[in-house]
């Protein structure tokens, strides 16, 4: 542990920061049976290398052998104030630990060092519900509109082919007709990669991130990231970057140019990453998180995939913090629109500065 233990919040449950470098950290994550990528080290210092953003790891001991861990960043936003996340720009996070007494210990430890330093509120992002109460007469904001859709993986790919249905293999077949071919890499093919994903965020309206923020993620994750591309001759039509954490790959990125969708580059992409995570052992492909009977939802649920209930909660830290009220339909679209409308030069320069921020 980086220091001795900072609290002791229960009968013998000690409760310490510890730093991304710590080792501690890192046999925590790959113990603990409910980590998610997000529990990784290698996020909290990708998310600090390329936006500045600070890491804030506790890790409880109970004495008798069980343990628990709860990262999270701390986020200094323009106007909207100070935020503790578990964690930013992915589905997981919050406290994954071996009983109740430990994770309620360590969002305890998480809400004092928040009220420390001056923030509003704590954000945990939980695969499963937690029982917090409100605090300061202040109510616990609760979500549970997205799921997180997860597909589990045979062993051999043949078996996974033949339980798809035959929409799915047409489509793939399709791909494979129009002569589209399939790479893999890493930093090598980060630039194409990078140049569809804006191309497909400024579409949806939505600001990007930093290539730098891509840089950083494959080069912490080193042999455990890849990038995938879907090529028409000599131009990349699709892509995705993939992490690999414990026995499951995750996708939180991909994205394919919406000239080409004819060509059906996104069923060929995921196809292969697919076959690839059977291939190499894994027992889970993570789709990532949509909001249920969404366009989304449905792609991932034709390959198969199961939905698991998300689980977000919003703490209240100081009596001054008042919740963000939620956009409306017509709000959010006004955004989109207006972000459409400017010139993806523009987007491209002034997006990473918005999106280091929007930490969903």
């Amino acid at each position: 542990m980086s220091t001795s233990t900072a609290a002791a919040l229960g009968p013998r449950i000690s409760v310490a920061r510890v730093a991304p470098n710590d080792a501690k950290w890192r046999r925590l994550a790959a113990r603990l049976r409910d980590s998610h990528l997000a529990h990784a080290p290698e996020w909290a210092q990708v998310v600090s290398e390329a936006y500045g953003h600070t890491p804030l790891c506790f890790a409880a001991e109970d004495g008798i052998g069980g343990v628990g861990l709860l990262p999270a960043v701390v986020v200094r936003r323009p106007m909207f104030g100070t935020v503790v996340t578990s964690m930013p720009f992915l589905d997981g996070g919050g406290p994954c630990s071996s009983s109740w007494a430990l994770t309620s210990s360590l969002i305890e430890a998480l809400a004092v060092e928040a009220r420390r330093i001056g923030a509003g509120s704590v954000e945990l992002r939980c695969s499963s519900a937690l029982d917090i109460d409100d605090r300061d007469d202040r109510a616990v904001a609760h979500h549970v509109h997205k799921v997180n859709m997860i597909l589990p993986l045979p062993s051999d790919p043949e078996t996974l082919w033949k339980q798809l249905g035959g929409a799915i293999r047409n489509q793939i077949r399709k791909a494979e007709r129009s002569g589209l071919v399939y790479e893999r890499g890493g930093l090598d093919k980060l630039d194409a990669f990078y140049d569809i994903h804006a191309a497909r965020m400024h579409d949806l309206g939505s600001p990007v991130h930093d290539r730098s923020f891509f840089r950083s993620t494959l080069r912490a994750f080193g042999a455990n990231a890849r990038v995938v591309l879907v090529r028409k001759n000599e131009t990349a039509v699709g892509g995705l970057i993939a992490l690999a954490f414990n026995d499951a790959l995750v996708v939180p990125w991909a994205s394919c140019l919406k000239e080409h969708f004819a060509l059906c580059p996104n069923m060929l992409l995921y196809w292969e990453t697919i076959r690839g995570a059977c291939i190499e052992g894994f027992r889970r492909f993570d789709f990532g998180r949509s909001t249920r009977n969404s366009g989304t939802y449905r792609f991932k649920s034709q390959w198969g995939a199961v939905e698991h209930p998300l689980f977000w909660y919003t703490i209240p830290i100081c009596r001054a913090y008042q919740p963000h009220s939620e956009s409306t339909t017509d709000e959010e679209s006004w955004l989109v629109r207006a972000w459409q409308q400017l010139p993806r030069t523009v987007t491209r320069h002034v997006g990473p500065r918005i999106r280091k921020y929007l930490i969903q």
